[in-house]
């Protein structure tokens, strides 16, 4: 069976194609600005001109920012829209990085710093060296693919063998602290075909849990290193080192066919979607470690959701979805995208959230990715920055998640207005979507063989309906629909997604959010601002019956609103609580509405671009009567 191929897909409007023109115009800039105040460049600079000052920040990974950004300007550059300055930026660090490189191939602006009293290879459990090799790894690659540039490539493959030689098969068995590189030497391997590089990634990810790796501060669960990855009985520790590390076995089992991998990665996602994954795709709910909890362990107020996890989440989807072909792996990666991944940063592009909870106290005072002081919600910059380059990259990169060539079927898996090419197949996508469900489909060139195309049908579109040059259709498989025929310019498939506002309960086990509900359309989450209420969101009472008869509307008056759909429904407002903390209960009170008040819901990725008020997307209920 194929794993499937990528096809040419470009993004020619709608929300996806507005928020790269965002990244281009806004995000990219910004971080070039942030990346020089900071001394990241500077930092490389030192390594051959020592009068440049010391090192700067405080993390042995800060080279990784720069290699995340390169890694979306390389899908930049070459555009006519490019953004302003970053030919010259990714010029300016490729040689800088070519100059630092040491003779042997090491690479770490930190560790080569000749003021580090720590050696290279001294501190595998929080250097990240081979973390740092990975972001290298994929800035190269991209590179190599989107510009023809090889410089990159060079310095990476002069690392990456490095590293093959030092810890191979034959060398010392280590692993890294912070998975990321086991996927990066995966795509090398595709890349080059050197088949070292594929079963260096097939090491790092077999060597875990196998007593390797010190563990310092936090214990091996931490690390995912307490047991062998195939033995893990949960997703477990540090949320974005889960991710990325189970992205990387999936890559491995899909280079390798190694089914033992496949079976333990199938068991730890329906885990983790079933008992650990916030309702908008955030992972992670604690911040003391930014880790994982126990299953139904999902505080909002305190929900960790690391922006970068979300990323590392989509990444881990998508290659199960290459794996399996099953649409409810894009189910996740769709909610991930539109919610735990788009509220990191802010509608003009230029501050972002590094945690993302779910809910807003009126008196919270802890700043993003706990920083002293400065902005309450969003922030331009961070001392340790990885999420704001980790967007740029994944925005970047948003049209090689839209497709797939799998077993002789295009499966077009994200909705989003743009131009599929296969090998001798092209179509078009026009849609509003995740605004509407109204999907059209034209074909604009195919051969004169049958074909077969596969649309998403999401677990939420419980109605959907297909029409095709044949008439209408509603039957699915799988989450799929598949139309199958000889197509011809001209054809039209229209996919129609009913978006009815729905309301969600918790499991009974997830006591924070336990007699709540929470409101969706389509895949956005919605929540409620203080600004949006008039009185405070903790009083407020919805009922489903209200998010059913919701209105959806398209927001016109507030630009950071613009042409988003909101909702607007009427709840009812809760009376006033007992002052004390615990009263004393002899029955369980009921919490009829005192009054009803209008109320305005917007979507989740959309919150903290205003005042720093009160948010809640979990809302008290009242008990509908007959």
């Amino acid at each position: 069976m194929s794993h499937g191929t990528e096809v040419e897909v470009e993004l020619t409007g709608g929300l996806l194609h507005d928020w790269q023109r965002r990244n281009r115009t806004a995000t990219i800039p910004h971080a070039i600005a942030e990346l020089r105040k900071a001394g990241n460049l500077e930092n490389l600079r030192r390594l051959s001109d020592p009068s440049v000052g010391a090192y700067r920040g405080r993390y042995p990974f800060l080279d990784t920012d720069l290699y995340k950004t390169l890694e979306g300007l390389a899908y930049e550059v070459g555009r006519a829209d490019a953004p302003a300055g970053a030919r010259e930026f990714f010029d300016e660090v490729v040689g800088l990085l070519e100059q630092a490189q040491a003779e042997d191939g090491y690479l770490n602006s930190y560790f080569q710093d000749p003021d580090q009293p720590k050696q290279p290879w001294s501190d595998l459990g929080w250097g990240h060296e081979l973390y740092n090799l990975g972001h290298l790894i994929q800035a190269a690659v991209a590179a190599h693919r989107r510009l023809s540039d090889g410089r990159l490539l060079t310095i990476a493959r002069r690392f990456a063998d490095l590293v093959v030689r030092k810890f191979g098969e034959h060398g010392e068995e280590v692993v890294d602290g912070h998975p990321e590189v086991e996927m990066a030497l995966v795509e090398l391997y595709r890349e080059t075909g050197d088949a070292d590089y594929l079963t260096q990634a097939r090491l790092f990810v077999d060597r875990r849990g196998r007593g390797k790796l010190k563990h310092t501060i936090f214990p091996g669960e931490y690390f995912q290193d307490h047991v062998p990855f195939r033995e893990l009985p949960s997703v477990t520790g540090h949320a974005v080192r889960m991710a990325y590390l189970a992205a990387g076995a999936a890559d491995v089992h899909l280079e390798t066919g190694d089914p033992t991998l496949l079976a333990a990665l199938e068991r730890l996602w329906d885990d983790m979607v079933a008992s650990k994954l916030y309702l908008t795709g955030g992972l992670g709910s604690r911040h003391s470690d930014e880790a994982i909890g126990d299953r139904y362990e999902l505080p909002s107020e305190r929900a960790y959701a690391e922006t970068c996890a979300a990323i590392a989440t989509m990444q881990w989807a998508w290659r199960m979805f290459r794996a399996t072909g099953k649409a409810s792996y894009l189910d996740v990666y769709e909610t991930v995208l539109y919610n735990a991944y788009a509220v990191g940063l802010s509608v003009d592009g230029t501050a972002f959230f590094y945690d993302n909870p779910l809910q807003r106290r009126p008196d919270h005072e802890q700043r993003s990715g706990m920083e002293d002081g400065g902005e309450l919600l969003r922030r331009a910059w961070f001392g340790c920055p990885c999420c704001p380059p980790n967007i740029i990259r994944w925005m970047s990169e948003l049209q090689d998640h839209i497709a797939l060539h799998r077993d002789n079927t295009l499966y077009i898996g994200i909705y989003a207005d743009a131009r599929i090419t296969t090998e001798d197949l092209t179509l078009t996508l026009a849609t509003n979507y995740p605004w509407t469900g109204e999907i059209t489909l034209t074909v604009e060139n195919a051969p004169s063989e049958a074909r077969t195309i596969a649309l998403r049908i999401p677990a939420w579109a419980t109605e959907a309906k297909l029409t095709t040059p044949e008439g209408p259709s509603t039957s699915t498989a799988d989450g799929w629909v598949l139309v199958r025929r000889v197509f011809v310019a001209g054809d039209v498939l229209r996919l129609s997604l009913p978006m009815a506002p729905r309301a969600h309960g918790a499991h009974p086990y997830l006591d924070a959010t336990r007699g709540a509900i929470a409101v969706a359309r389509g895949p956005l989450v919605y929540c409620v601002e203080q600004q949006d209420v008039g009185v405070p969101v903790d009083d407020l009472l919805l009922t489903p019956g209200a998010v059913a008869s919701a209105t959806a509307r398209q927001h016109k008056d507030h630009v950071v609103l613009q042409d988003h759909v909101v909702l607007e429904l009427t709840g009812g407002v809760a009376p006033a609580p007992a002052p004390e903390l615990y009263p004393v209960i002899t029955e369980l009170p009921e919490e009829p509405a005192s009054r009803d008040v209008p109320v305005t819901l917007v979507p989740y990725f959309l919150w903290g671009n205003r005042q720093p008020l009160a948010m809640r997307v979990w809302l008290r209920t009242e008990r509908e009567h007959s």
